[in-house]
């Protein structure tokens, strides 16, 4: 599958939003306030958006749960539902534009746009295309079962089941490791 600069950047986006929500275990929201969203902009590189208020941080808030019910959706039809609602309540215009240094490229948002209905279209439609490609599988959740953060499979067999191997994979295996050794040694 081809995914281009713009939308990996989107799918990036998408991915650390969902993952700034708070869990069960009572880790706290990462979008707690007005700064943390502007934070959250920056980190991000989003054009075009203007001084942020408390209606966008609720905003935002609201959207960012209807993406993490795309993560969770049991099947193609499901996140596909989901995608057209964000995409058509933010009044997608697309249109090409080159700006930052970056090439031609699709922005998905109206020009003035709000950061929701910014995030709702190009996001929204970075994660149609990968329904469209019938690789909705590769939207996922950690499987660690203290983790749940969203990712996307990108590896070329769709074998990823961690969002980072590094800290949730190797946790696991580091866990499964000692009760094999524990086990061998009585």
């Amino acid at each position: 599958m081809l995914i281009t600069h713009d939308t990996r950047c989107a799918l990036d986006t998408v991915v650390d939003l969902v993952n700034t929500a708070p869990d069960d275990d009572g880790t706290s929201d990462g979008l707690s306030d007005i700064a943390s969203l502007e934070e959250f902009v920056r980190k991000h590189d989003m054009s075009d958006v203007g001084v942020l208020s408390a209606f966008d941080l609720a905003a935002v808030r609201r959207i960012r749960g209807r993406f993490a019910a795309i993560f969770s959706a049991p099947d193609s039809r499901s996140a596909a539902a989901l995608i057209n609602e964000l995409v058509a309540a933010a009044g997608t215009t697309p249109r090409l534009t080159d700006h930052d240094g970056y090439d031609w490229h699709v922005h998905y948002f109206a020009p003035g746009a709000s950061v929701a209905d910014h995030l709702a279209a190009d996001c929204g439609m970075a994660l149609a295309f990968f329904v469209v490609a019938g690789e909705q599988e590769r939207l996922r959740r950690c499987e660690a079962p203290d983790c749940r953060h969203a990712f996307v499979d990108l590896s070329r067999n769709r074998s990823r089941r961690y969002c980072d191997s590094r800290t949730c994979g190797n946790r696991l295996h580091v866990a499964a490791y000692r009760a094999r050794r524990k086990e061998a040694t009585g």
